[in-house]
């Protein structure tokens, strides 16, 4: 049985680790709202400009002068998997739902023959990557000094992206992130980004016609890279409202686990202490009664 200086250690230590989680909750509850506040000005953007290049590009849908970033390469034999994940962990299973979605698509692509690379953005998805898909991961993006995500950063990566594409690394690239909910919710969300799949826009009449200016494979050459760019700064904006989402709520169940430790803690050093209080009057009075 431990002593009662290491049981106040013990009851000590774990106050301080309560401190920090609380501390650790509190400021994920100030940068989500931000992050939230973000997410959620970016998906409008987002999902009208898909809508709008939709449109144009149900008008060259089949045609040899179509781009190749919407068209594609005609094959499907290599897979580049875009896995978005935190550079930093203690946020409860964010990380690691992503991963497990990516891992799925991974080994549905290759018992189906395919090849399968990898590009890690956050270094929480490689930790957990290397192990199994190792040979597979090409590049790691890191974030880790960025304090404020701007389109700068989804614009980096989407050059990244469209170089492979030109170079011939891969034929169909798809984006993993975690698309922010709720604070006690974040869906894992894989989106084909090359070539794009675009979602019918309900809004628009079937016998409606647009004319264009300039024509629209001008349009989609110039507005596909920014699409993509834009696809990406989303899918990071979302990923950083639901880490911090995440991690408030981990910190919060940690938080209360401890307090639930302390409490037992205490009760066990109380009855502990009680009950060398009472051997040690027993041994006086025995002690007493035998002279």
């Amino acid at each position: 049985m431990a002593s009662l200086k290491d049981m106040r250690v013990r009851i000590a230590a774990t106050k301080a680790t309560q401190k920090i989680t609380k501390a650790m909750q509190m400021v994920a509850a100030s940068k989500l709202r931000r992050a939230q506040a973000a997410a959620e000005a970016a998906r409008p953007y987002a999902e009208r400009m898909s809508k709008v290049l939709g449109s144009i590009a149900a008008a060259v849908a089949g045609g040899d002068s179509a781009p190749k970033l919407l068209a594609g390469t005609g094959s499907d034999n290599v897979h580049l998997l875009v896995v978005c994940t935190a550079e930093r962990g203690l946020c409860g299973p964010f990380n690691s739902s992503i991963v497990r979605l990516a891992r799925e698509k991974a080994n549905a692509l290759r018992g189906a023959g395919k090849e399968v690379k990898i590009l890690c953005v956050g270094r929480k998805g490689f930790d957990q990557l290397r192990r199994q898909y190792g040979k597979q991961i090409i590049e790691t993006i890191e974030l880790r000094g960025v304090r404020v995500l701007g389109f700068e950063q989804g614009e980096m990566i989407a050059k990244k992206i469209v170089a492979l594409f030109d170079d011939g690394a891969f034929d169909v690239c798809t984006l993993f992130f975690s698309r922010f909910k709720s604070v006690i919710a974040q869906v894992p969300t894989a989106q084909q980004i090359i070539p794009p799949l675009f979602e019918a826009d309900k809004e628009a009449g079937s016998s409606a016609f647009y004319e264009y200016e300039p024509e629209e494979e001008e349009i989609l050459a110039e507005l596909l890279p920014r699409n993509l760019a834009v696809q990406v700064f989303r899918a990071l904006l979302e990923n950083a409202a639901s880490e911090q989402g995440a991690r408030m709520s981990a910190m919060d169940n940690a938080t209360r686990n401890a307090g639930e430790m302390i409490r037992k803690q205490t009760l066990t050093y109380n009855r502990t202490r009680q009950a060398m209080i009472t051997k040690e009057l027993i041994e006086i009075i025995s002690g007493a009664e035998a002279l």
